[in-house]
């Protein structure tokens, strides 16, 4: 996916929260609101409780899917993104530390929890396809990308 690509929705990924969805082992499947930062790459980085259901299924099987969406009150504004990719934990290091800069600067309020956070880890979703939902450029246009 290239740079422009990703700029064509980056009002998109402007949006606080995402929905994750994962797979629990016995097949039940679970979906979560997570607060998320995003990198130039389109890598989605939230912290979660290791204990949460969405981290237990992720430690067992690392593929999951997201949406990103805002409000909207009328059809013809729906948009929004679907996302299938894999989700894990970040390691502590550069990738780690990169990525909470990116997610301090957007959410500047995790300085003061500083607590919380260390009881949780951060999770990195790499999506492998990505479908844009944009009812505002026709009724049930869709364009996809397919990721490497």
């Amino acid at each position: 996916m290239s740079g422009a690509a990703i700029r064509m929705f980056s009002d998109l990924l402007s949006v606080s929260t995402l929905t994750l969805a994962t797979c629990g082992s016995d097949g039940t499947p679970h979906a979560a609101p997570v607060y998320f930062a995003a990198d130039d790459g389109l890598r989605l980085y939230f912290f979660s409780d290791p204990g949460s259901q969405h981290s237990l299924d992720l430690n067992q099987d690392p593929r999951a899917a997201a949406a990103i969406y805002p409000e909207c009150d009328g059809w013809q504004e729906i948009r929004g993104l679907q996302l299938h990719g894999e989700a894990h934990q970040v390691p502590p290091g550069s990738e780690w530390e990169t990525a909470w800069a990116l997610y301090a600067a957007r959410f500047p309020f995790v300085d003061e929890l500083k607590d919380a956070v260390s009881r949780n880890a951060l999770h990195v979703f790499i999506p492998h396809w990505v479908r844009l939902v944009d009812n505002r450029r026709g009724f049930g246009f869709k364009q996809e990308w397919t990721l490497p």
